[in-house]
């Protein structure tokens, strides 16, 4: 997964070229998930194909234990491409959350549109939008409505840039601000998308369509969770 707070002269080409191809395996592992389970349920092509989430009150837990897999999968992977400075000592830890906590946000009003923080612009855009969007997409699955996703989005942001990148880097004034507003944005534009998918009576296309525009989470509903 893209990510932000990086350093752009540390970036990997080599390992770099290798995230699309594992991305893109996942997805396909995914799609194929959803179609066996569409496949093997047992509703009729003459059913009401709108599937309905096992859920009738707001639900925290499940949002937050996807927020907190997709954090960790993310540190991890800046750890393996961005060894330097992802991958240092736990001993230089207490340094680098010191000057999150003591000094502003990154942000270079003179830099290029949307490279503020030092970052470049297609992994503040597309990485965070990407990391906004799923945090509010889970959220809002489970009944958070818009708002609760929103400021479920925020405090995931926040969590991510003081709490588990800021072992590496200083928190960047565009994420705090950017995740959150994409997350809405694509998020909610992803959520009727899903929706509007489950009204296809093909049972194929509509797992298909499904795990597209929610793939992690269609996984997940896959496993048992209930929205």
């Amino acid at each position: 997964m893209i990510i932000g707070g990086l350093p752009p002269h540390s970036l990997a080409p080599a390992r770099l070229g290798a995230v699309p191809r594992t991305i893109a395996a996942s997805l396909t592992v995914l799609i194929l998930a959803s179609w066996g389970r569409a496949a093997a349920s047992q509703e009729s092509a003459s059913s009401e194909p709108t599937r309905r989430l096992q859920l009738d009150e707001p639900n925290l837990l499940v949002p937050s234990l996807h927020a907190g897999g997709l954090l960790l999968g993310m540190r991890l992977g800046e750890a393996y491409i961005w060894p330097d400075p992802f991958a240092d000592p736990v001993s230089s830890w207490g340094e680098h959350y010191e000057a999150a906590l003591t000094q502003p946000p990154k942000w270079d009003s003179d830099a290029p549109p949307f490279e503020w923080d030092g970052d470049p612009w297609y992994i503040n855009v597309v990485g965070h939008g990407l990391f906004g969007s799923e945090l509010y997409l889970r959220a809002r699955h489970c009944r958070l409505g818009v708002v609760g996703s929103l400021l479920f989005t925020a405090a995931g942001s926040t969590v991510w840039e003081y709490g588990v990148e800021a072992n590496g880097v200083r928190p960047s004034g565009f994420d705090l601000w950017f995740t959150p507003l994409s997350g809405v944005v694509v998020g909610e534009a992803r959520y009727w998308a899903w929706r509007a998918s489950g009204s296809v009576r093909q049972k194929a296309l509509r797992g298909i369509l499904q795990a597209l525009f929610d793939p992690l989470g269609e996984l997940e509903r896959f496993a048992g969770t209930p929205c």
